[in-house]
């Protein structure tokens, strides 16, 4: 057995309200869709900032949000942000293992912050390093149609930055640094580590940091220069000191400049990319590696898991919704990661590890929100391992 792996994590971590079979084609949801690139109307599977969509909408959000779903309250407030979800689904599957996952984020000393401390201190994450700050605490609304795409669903979030404003570069200490993984998750959310991510990649890799990136919608970038390409942090230098880089299919797409996926992953190999992960929705996964870090991997594609389909086709009841899947793929890539390390595989699989991302990716699906909390340490790796198990058959 190899020695303890310890992750550290920066990045969103929000609380998520989330309102559940909703219809996107509806009258009362279709008149606050976006017309053009970056105007703050809703797009699914996209995301708006608060306070564009008031400027959109020419109203308080929170008239907005009665107009769409009525006097109904949230169906489900959860943790969310891909950068929290990411790290807690890690923490989950590698409890059998020695591992220690820290993560460092910002809430507000408000009642929401008060109550995503309290759900995060029920799951395994470390909390030593999340900040408290005078602004509000971030948040996001979520409006999820588990009807839409002929029955694959989709969502849609407003989201509102708040706290993650005070999250700077400086409060990455020497412990962050001293990781054997670092991750920067969603930080298009945390906008002070998202403009400095080249540097703080340099660092890690200068310090001998194994480094992760998983992304979300740009809105910030999106709305500075509608339809062009989306910087990662000061410059393209950002994807030469990333190990593993984490996307959806839109995501790489704005962020290399380019209108297809076979374009996006030449981008990124270009940029010397150390390897990725590319999801679109139930679509199959595009996966690549350098052989930097993991195995040397030509471009490859994945496909979702055919078990989920079956038993959500087949058992309606038990579903979901689709929010948290893409947090709970990359948290699942990065645990594989971790326990790979941990057996001391010299050179880990990409493979491997994507199968991991599409079984906890899959598995979000049969719970609402993004993350599930364990009655008891090792339920989320035992719901989990029979996915993958029929992954890693075929």
């Amino acid at each position: 057995m190899g020695k303890a792996i310890v992750i550290s994590g920066a990045g969103c971590s929000l609380i998520d309200n989330l309102y559940n079979k909703l219809d996107f084609s509806g009258d009362n949801f279709r008149k606050y869709l976006s017309k053009n690139a970056g105007d703050g109307g809703l797009t699914p599977g996209q995301l708006v900032l608060t306070e564009d969509f008031e400027k959109f909408t020419g109203e308080n959000i929170n008239i907005s949000i009665s107009k769409i779903v009525g006097n109904r309250p949230p169906d489900v407030f959860n943790i969310g942000g891909p950068g929290g979800v990411a790290l807690i689904n890690t923490a989950q599957l590698t409890y059998n293992i020695d591992t220690i996952v820290n993560y460092y984020g910002a809430r507000g000393d408000d009642v929401d912050g008060n109550h995503i401390a309290e759900l995060l201190s029920k799951t395994p994450l470390n909390l030593s390093h999340y900040k408290i700050s005078k602004k509000p605490s971030p948040y996001t609304i979520v409006f999820s149609d588990p009807w839409y795409d002929n029955g694959h669903g989709e969502r849609t979030f407003i989201n509102n930055i708040g706290a993650a404003w005070d999250l700077h570069p400086e409060d990455l200490d020497d412990e962050f640094f001293s990781s054997d993984i670092v991750v920067f998750g969603a930080t298009a959310l945390v906008p002070n580590i998202h403009d400095n991510l080249a540097s703080l990649l340099k660092k890690a890799k200068q310090r001998g940091c194994i480094t992760v990136v998983n992304t979300v919608y740009d809105f910030r970038n999106e709305k500075k220069n509608p339809g062009k390409k989306w910087p990662l942090g000061e410059s393209d230098e950002s994807y030469r000191y990333t190990d593993l880089l984490i996307v959806d299919h839109e995501e790489a797409l704005r962020l290399s400049g380019t209108r297809n996926v076979d374009d996006a992953a030449a981008f990124f190999i270009k940029q010397q990319t150390g390897g990725f992960a590319i999801t679109y929705g139930v679509n199959p996964i595009l996966v690549y590696s350098s052989g930097n870090l993991f195995q040397p991997q030509s471009l490859v594609k994945i496909p979702v898991s055919e078990k989920v389909r079956i038993m959500l086709k087949e058992h309606p009841e038990i579903a979901g919704d689709t929010t948290g899947c893409g947090d709970n793929f990359a948290g699942g890539m990065i645990a594989s990661l971790a326990m790979q390390i941990y057996k001391e595989i010299a050179k880990p699989d990409i493979i491997e590890a994507a199968l991991w991302g599409v079984a906890s990716g899959g598995f979000a699906c049969f719970y609402v929100g993004g993350t599930w909390f364990e009655k008891n340490k090792g339920e989320k790796l035992r719901e989990v391992l029979p996915i993958y198990n029929d992954l890693a058959s075929r």
